[in-house]
């Protein structure tokens, strides 16, 4: 015990007065895609609604609070979301719509702070150490963005505020929906001693058991609890655990980090062996990788694709272009041929995933100037333009290639 005591407190003081400066803003949209669809359509208020996948493969994206309390959850197979809850409104997902809503939400945050680090369409840390000033305490900005994420977008937010990202993202969680949890350093101890293990980042279904085995089971026990022996379920990473544990986290937030890569992918309902509907779904996920980085300014100089057969052998296959692109038809044309190989390789074999996707993303502006702009056609880049126009202003697939009507709607 005194082991853990002297490392607890060197650890602690070292990184205390300057955590104490700092405020760390967590806000997690309260069942975000099932808001919007509530608020698109109010005849879904007091109704379980549940977003996601429609076929027997489906699974839930979201489910609102009232769907939740009959044990809905994300991640959830949709079969077992049916039997759960038999009456509830089950609606497929509209991502180009959340992607909207999800850029008002972040101009809101942009009106606090230019730190922000975006980790879903929902949600988001803000480091609003330097605006302290200008708005006021931190439970009062806290309030101040939900009331005004409230006011433009007409959605709920839960917040948590704390010196770390580790604290503020648990005081999110703490009182959900439409909550605002303040953690201040007095307070961790009392605030993290009686939850779960589970709650801690890295600890999940395998170590979980092991640690419960020795007696742990909060985090209170975990944090008291001899380093040597921690040390027996979780090797090298003990000491990080014990931070955790004592509510040290001092990663900074990390704004405008740019995407590695952009990809999309669908799990079919049936298994498909018909090669012009898988080169349909492709030539889908084509356009839409390839908005998605023209939106984003970006250009790509390697396609990827990956196929999961109905033995659910996984294969990825990936080719890197002579210079970038985000042109759709020589994205599609390079992943068509990626599959075309997977497919000469495997006649017979039905497909039950299908993905596309690209990375080596540069900036278009950089990227441009090389051969990448040259790669492409100008009548295809010209109908790229037109494209986006047309989706932009009446919404994602309102025009699309002929090819993917092909795709048979499942």
């Amino acid at each position: 015990m005194a082991a853990v005591g002297l490392y607890q407190a060197c650890r602690y003081n070292a990184v205390m007065e300057a955590a104490k400066q700092r405020a760390i803003i967590h806000v997690d949209m309260d069942a975000f895609y099932a808001a919007v669809e509530l608020l698109d359509d109010p005849s879904l208020e007091g109704q379980s609604v549940i977003v996601g996948g429609l076929g027997p493969r489906g699974v839930v994206a979201t489910a609102n609070y009232e769907a939740r309390s009959f044990g809905v959850h994300s991640a959830l197979p949709m079969g077992r979301a049916r039997r759960l809850c038999p009456r509830a409104r089950f609606i497929r997902p509209r991502m180009a719509r959340y992607r909207q809503k999800s850029a008002e939400v972040f101009s809101v945050f942009r009106d606090f702070t230019p730190l922000i680090e975006g980790l879903s369409l929902d949600e988001a840390f803000l480091d609003v150490t330097g605006s302290l000033r200008l708005f006021g305490e931190r439970e009062e900005m806290g309030r101040r963005i939900k009331d005004r994420i409230q006011a433009d977008t007409g959605l709920t937010a839960s917040v948590g505020i704390a010196h770390n990202k580790f604290l503020a993202k648990l005081a999110s969680d703490a009182d959900k929906p439409d909550g605002l949890v303040v953690v201040r350093p007095e307070q961790v101890q009392s605030f993290l001693d009686p939850m779960p293990i589970t709650r801690l980042w890295g600890i999940g279904k395998q170590t979980a058991p092991k640690l419960r085995a020795l007696g742990i089971l909060t985090i209170g026990q975990l944090r008291n609890t001899d380093m040597s022996i921690l040390r027996q379920v979780l090797g090298n990473r003990a000491g990080h655990f014990l931070d955790l544990a004592a509510g040290l986290d001092d990663r900074e937030v990390a704004p405008g980090r740019p995407d590695k890569s952009i990809s999309h992918e669908v799990t079919f309902d049936n298994d498909i062996l018909d090669r012009v509907e898988l080169l349909a779904e492709l030539q889908r996920q084509a356009e839409a990788v390839s908005r998605r980085l023209r939106a984003q300014q970006l250009m790509a100089s390697t396609v990827v694709v990956k196929i999961r057969d109905s033995s659910f052998h996984t294969i990825t296959r990936s080719r890197s272009m002579r210079a970038c692109s985000n042109s759709t038809q020589t994205l599609y044309k390079l992943a068509r041929a990626l599959f075309e190989r997977w497919r000469n390789e495997h006649q017979g074999t039905a497909v039950r995933l299908l993905g596309m996707g690209v990375s080596g993303l540069q900036e278009s502006s950089v990227a441009g100037q090389a051969a990448g702009d040259r790669l492409d056609k100008p009548a295809e880049r010209e109908i790229d333009r037109v494209f986006d126009q047309i989706n932009q202003r009446y919404g994602d697939s309102k025009i699309t290639h002929g090819q993917v009507l092909r795709r048979k709607k499942d």
